[in-house]
């Protein structure tokens, strides 16, 4: 940690802000880490020599890489007999990991939504040829990758060594030496020019654990190629152990275990699986193992839900301790353990929920952050999705649902034809379904998915990858996103991005004075949590009740609650928005906001609290709005005068695209709700006109009158102080 007088007063608020998330333990623990650290830098780092690494003297290394060859005691995912019968089955896939393996031949690199780069010669791994940065030769600990060097994201990327896999693969399904030649020769220099504790690819034990898991796999698919030599196969287990030894020192605790940990625990489990010849194997295994399934129970919630929020970091997270569960169950004379169970168990009802919300068509909703990660990247796809991942998860704990809702890729190819899983047979249809864990409602009609978030912010008390969306509502119709989530943005390279995709005001739901329900502290932090609690989930009815304390903080309190209607066979849904201020003082604005779907246009000539968006010309959804008070419709597009970062869609990290904010604005003022209703018609009733809902409210109750496609309908909501969520309360 640089010294306090020379951190900039951004800095030294981020440093206060960060500590005040930690518990005394954390401080303490912290304390101890750096003082450890300091004393390396006065020490520096001691690898073991070859007889500790092994625990014997002079290793034979031939005879160490003649049983990593032939598998022994070891299990084995990548062999020349499983390419053969992936590349029989799909050779769609095989032509494009080709396609991908060529490029990495010529050193083409794509990252995230960045322009392709090259590298002419030789891979300068701590070189960002987009930006032209090269991160400092110093040892890992000394880099603050956050202190403007350049991307930190991509170099990571590119030093997780996923590309590995690709061409261990295109020598096992071509025979082409050209591919495993390159692999080993960008594995040797990689080690060179990246001694263990330097650089910036040794900044965290979390990249050190995602790239063992590749390095380990591409090498057992490279196990027969001619120029692994006793001399590579040393070198690489030497740097492998070396950072399983980190994956277990360095590992993310306290208010940072998130999927960091995991991803750190899964690197130390796959080396010590992978390498039994190493000293340390058996305890590695052991301890990592036992750990991981502590987190599984964590960071996977009961009701399959991602402690973290976010759905990309969801799927991350199960694959990781997939990796784990499956390397186990291959190797030779394999016994589960409860453990190992709890892991499988993890991925099981995380799929659950994923195919529920997915079903067999729908949009995968962009919740929360999403970098993009691997956990086992053999598919060349850019981006990992949930539906591939279904199939992986299909594969390891046959669940039924997984493999309805699943589209199989090759990595769930390799993993099910080692496995020998065959298809699930059943039907399975998605419904509506409730995460009480989560906090998320899936309300289902015939095509259309409605979603309710009633679920904390995040995970832990940073809540990282957490976005402000308490009580955001989302509407995909006939397979495609209406109202939804704009997802991540950025990382690191735009930080304002970063800012407004985690905002209130970018989501969903509503805005008080324009503030973000929850408190940001830093680009990955928030001080101050929005608590969520449900009055009701009534999913027959289709109906969700629900409020947050989120802007009890202002100095005039303010609580949000919302009423979502969305009936069975009905094409129209209602959301009523009731803001009550708790005292007396000035006036609170209220926004309510829908983002819509970049591919959405939008009538500019409807009449105001009326909003018709179109795809191709064709209307799918009317937006009709109305309020208990004076209120105005607005409407941004991302790029136009005034928006700001708002109007921005982001399919993936590092890329935009504009899209429709609409809603309405009105003020509350005095002890009684202010109460928007919102009429949200998709189908064939985009296209009817629909009148306004009528609101009447007593300041006790309140009555919406509305039609929807199946005639007049009536909503009432009983509206009362009591009982209602305190700050710290526990829900």
């Amino acid at each position: 940690m640089p010294g306090l007088r020379s951190l900039a007063p951004a800095k030294l608020t981020w440093y206060a802000r960060r500590l005040r998330s930690m518990g005394p333990r954390e401080v303490a623990d912290r304390a101890v880490t750096v003082g450890a650290t300091a004393a390396r830098r006065v020490t520096g780092e001691r690898e073991p020599d070859d007889a500790a690494l092994l625990g014997r003297a002079g290793p034979d290394w031939s005879a160490l890489l003649a049983d990593f060859r032939a598998g022994t005691g070891r299990p084995v995912l990548l062999d020349r007999a499983t390419a053969a019968a992936v590349a029989a089955e799909h050779p769609g896939a095989v032509e494009e990991l080709l396609a991908a393996a060529d490029r990495v031949l010529e050193h083409r690199f794509t990252f995230f939504a960045h322009p392709e780069a090259r590298y002419d010669g030789a891979i300068a791994w701590s070189y960002d040829p987009l930006s032209g940065v090269r991160w400092p030769d110093l040892p890992s600990h000394a880099i603050n990758h956050r202190a403007g060097h350049g991307e930190p994201k991509w170099i990571w990327e590119l030093n997780r060594l996923q590309h590995l896999p690709w061409l261990a693969q295109a020598w096992l399904l071509t025979g082409d030496e050209r591919y495993g030649t390159e692999a080993l020769d960008q594995l040797d220099d990689w080690i060179t020019a990246n001694p263990p504790g330097r650089g910036i690819a040794w900044r965290g034990a979390f990249e050190v654990g995602v790239r063992a898991i590749s390095v380990l796999v591409a090498l057992q698919g490279l196990a027969d190629h001619p120029a692994l030599t006793p001399e590579r196969y040393a070198r690489a287990v030497r740097v492998l152990a070396a950072g399983a030894r980190r994956c277990w020192r360095d590992r993310s605790k306290h208010s940072s275990a998130n999927n960091h940990l995991v991803g750190e625990l899964a690197g130390l489990a796959t080396v010590a699986i992978l390498l039994p010849e190493l000293a340390r194997a058996p305890r590695g295994e052991r301890d990592a193992v036992a750990a991981l399934a502590v987190e599984a129970d964590r960071q996977i919630l009961p009701d399959g839900v991602g402690a973290e929020q976010a759905v990309g970091y969801q799927v991350f997270t199960a694959e990781l301790l997939a990796v784990v569960a499956l390397l186990r169950r291959l190797r030779p004379g394999h016994v589960p353990s409860a453990a190992e169970t709890t892991l499988v168990d993890a991925v099981r009802r995380s799929a659950a929920h994923l195919a529920d919300l997915v079903g067999t068509d729908d949009p995968t909703p962009r919740t929360g952050d999403d970098d993009e990660g691997f956990a086992l990247r053999l598919d060349p796809a850019p981006t990992r999705e949930v539906r591939p991942h279904l199939a992986l998860a299909a594969a390891l704990t046959g669940l039924l649902a997984a493999g309805r809702a699943a589209t199989a890729d090759l990595t769930a190819a390799w993993i099910g034809t080692r496995l020998g899983a065959t298809e699930p047979s059943g039907s399975w249809e998605p419904g509506s379904a409730y995460a009480p864990d989560g906090g998320l409602a899936i309300l289902r009609s015939g095509q259309r998915r409605v979603l309710v978030d009633v679920g904390p912010l995040g995970y832990l008390s940073i809540a990282a990858h957490g976005h402000a969306v308490a009580l955001a509502v989302g509407l995909a119709d006939d397979g495609h996103d209406l109202v939804g989530a704009p997802g991540a943005g950025s990382y690191f390279a735009h930080p304002d991005w970063r800012t407004a995709h985690r905002s209130t005001r970018a989501h969903a739901t509503v805005a008080v004075d324009d503030l973000d329900q929850s408190v940001m502290g830093g680009p990955f932090l928030w001080t101050e949590h929005a608590a969520v609690r449900v009055h009701a989930v009534d999913l027959a009815a289709g109906r969700v009740d629900a409020e947050h304390d989120g802007y009890r903080r202002l100095p005039v309190p303010v609580v949000h609650r919302r009423v979502v209607d969305a009936p069975p066979g009905d094409d129209v849904l209602l959301v009523v928005d009731l803001v009550t201020r708790e005292g007396d003082g000035a006036p609170a604005s209220v926004r309510t906001t829908w983002p819509l779907h970049p591919e959405l246009t939008l009538d500019l000539d409807d009449p105001d609290g009326t909003d018709v968006a179109r795809r191709d010309d064709v209307p799918v959804l009317r937006i009709v709005t109305t309020s208990s008070a004076p209120a105005t419709s607005w409407r941004l597009r991302g790029g136009d005068p005034g928006a700001g970062e708002l109007g921005w869609w982001s399919d993936r990290l590092e890329q935009r695209r504009p899209c429709w904010f609409v809603g309405a604005r009105t003020d509350v003022d005095g002890p009684g709700p202010v109460v928007v209703a919102t009429l949200l018609a998709s189908g064939a009733a985009a296209a009817t006109d629909l009148p306004a809902a009528e609101v009447r409210t007593d300041g006790a109750t309140v009555e919406v009158s509305w039609t929807g496609t199946s005639g007049p309908r009536h909503t009432r909501v009983t509206h009362s102080t009591r009982n209602r969520v305190r700050p710290g309360e526990d829900l």
